[in-house]
């Protein structure tokens, strides 16, 4: 042990006499006093001293707990194989803690959070029954979009960015000119909360799913229900569409996915002969999808197929449940591919990296996790928020995720 500077040893010696006498050991006290040859009088200096030394060493002894934790994180990955930050190519990318920025200003949860494809903005949609636009660039609250009447419930930007779509437990979908930031027209149509939207993307055309159990095709410029497909049997989640338009896809409360053919011009009451097929293997309620991009169709491949590359084409999907698992199908068979397990409660988002390396996916478990596609593992996981995580999105082009919480706040993550 290091030997003490006189100086470093009088003041010892003059804090140990007040932490005595102010604990009231008065023996002890003057019996210290004389063998360490101490004054009668204590400068009030080191009253509390020996205390503050103490609870010092203890946060220190914290901090180098929290050090050598992450340190043992970064080993891990570069045991692992995982490239170095300099090294590491933008499709390898990942969210990394902290966030950011943390945006608040939403009364009550977010539900849904999105990226602007074209302007550094993310806008957020919360059960405030507002939609609020953020600069995710500066952290910069820019405005409040009200008009709904009941929690906002999904968001949706047009291809180019001009038009914003919104969908309300109020029973509308809302359309605004995201340049002036006025509502240009309401549509009514559902007979209850309408929980998702989306645009096709020719842009001429909206998605809209109900707890009414059904879907409706809106034409964005006269407003007008061109179709309405019926075939689940409970509450529609989420609705997504394929990059070329072909596609829809459905996920619902009766744990069922339905992919049906997007011919909106179809005016048959039938829609049997639309559904593409039934994905059945969720033991819950599923709550999200997402299409692959065809820079992660190899991933997929290789993960289903490790030792026969079957001749897999596509399109494939991903879902997440209450069951707390992430599923990734081939629509083209109707078959589930593998199955990710890791969180600990109701998945309720994922997104796929534009890299087609990873998925992302935030639960309940207030947890963001970035999954190993071709390994089928969980590859990192970040204590997101303090409260459920509702919904992600990865931006197209920059390298940032956004998430938000039941906690009223949205995340911004920048990926290195």
């Amino acid at each position: 042990m290091q030997s003490l500077t006189a100086r470093q040893r009088e003041e010892l010696n003059h804090a140990i006499v007040e932490y005595l006498s102010s604990s009231g050991f008065t023996r002890t006290c003057q019996l210290f006093r004389e063998e360490a040859k101490m004054p009668t009088e204590i400068d009030s200096k080191y009253s509390g001293l020996l205390e503050k030394k103490w609870t010092s060493v203890i946060r220190l002894q914290k901090k180098i707990m929290d050090l050598e934790s992450k340190l043992s994180e970064a080993e891990k990955e570069f045991i692992g194989g995982a490239p170095t930050r300099d090294k590491r190519s933008p499709t390898e990318w990942i969210p990394r803690p902290p966030e950011r920025f943390a945006l608040k200003g939403h009364r009550e949860p977010v539900t849904r959070v999105i990226f602007h494809p074209e302007f550094t903005l993310v806008c957020s949609s919360s059960e405030d029954a507002t939609v609020k636009v953020w600069d995710y660039d500066s952290g910069v609250y820019e405005k409040t979009l009200k008009g709904h009447t009941n929690s906002v419930q999904d968001i949706a930007f047009d291809p180019s960015g001009k038009y914003l779509a919104s969908c309300s437990a109020d029973m509308t979908v809302k359309l605004w000119d995201f340049q002036s930031y006025e509502c240009i027209r309401t549509m009514h149509g559902h007979d209850h909360n309408v929980s998702s939207i989306t645009f096709m993307p020719s842009g001429d055309h909206l998605l809209s799913c109900s707890r009414d159990c059904t879907l409706k095709v809106w034409e964005v410029s006269t407003g007008f229900c061109k179709k309405t497909f019926v075939g689940h049997n409970d509450w529609i989640k989420m609705v997504r569409v394929t990059k070329d338009g072909s596609l829809l896809a459905t996920c619902s409360k009766d744990h069922t996915i339905i992919v049906w053919n997007a011919n909106q011009n179809d005016q048959s009451t039938n829609n049997s002969n639309q559904i593409r097929c039934t994905l059945k293997d969720h033991d819950h309620t599923v709550e999200c999808i997402a299409w692959a991009p065809e820079s992660a169709y190899n991933s997929v491949v290789e993960a289903a197929e490790p030792t026969n590359n079957k001749d897999r084409s596509g399109p494939f999907l991903m879902s997440g449940s209450r069951d707390k698992t992430i599923k990734i199908w081939d629509v083209s068979v109707g078959t589930c591919l593998f199955t990710l397990i890791g969180h600990d409660n109701w998945v309720r988002g994922v997104c796929w990296h534009p890299g087609g390396k990873y998925v992302l996916s935030v639960s309940d478990d207030k947890t963001m996790r970035v999954w190993d596609i071709v390994n089928k593992r969980c590859f990192k996981t970040l204590e997101a928020h303090s409260h459920f995580c509702t919904s992600i999105d990865f931006h197209s082009r920059h390298p940032f995720v956004a998430t938000c919480s039941v906690d009223q706040s949205i995340k911004i993550w920048e990926c290195r």
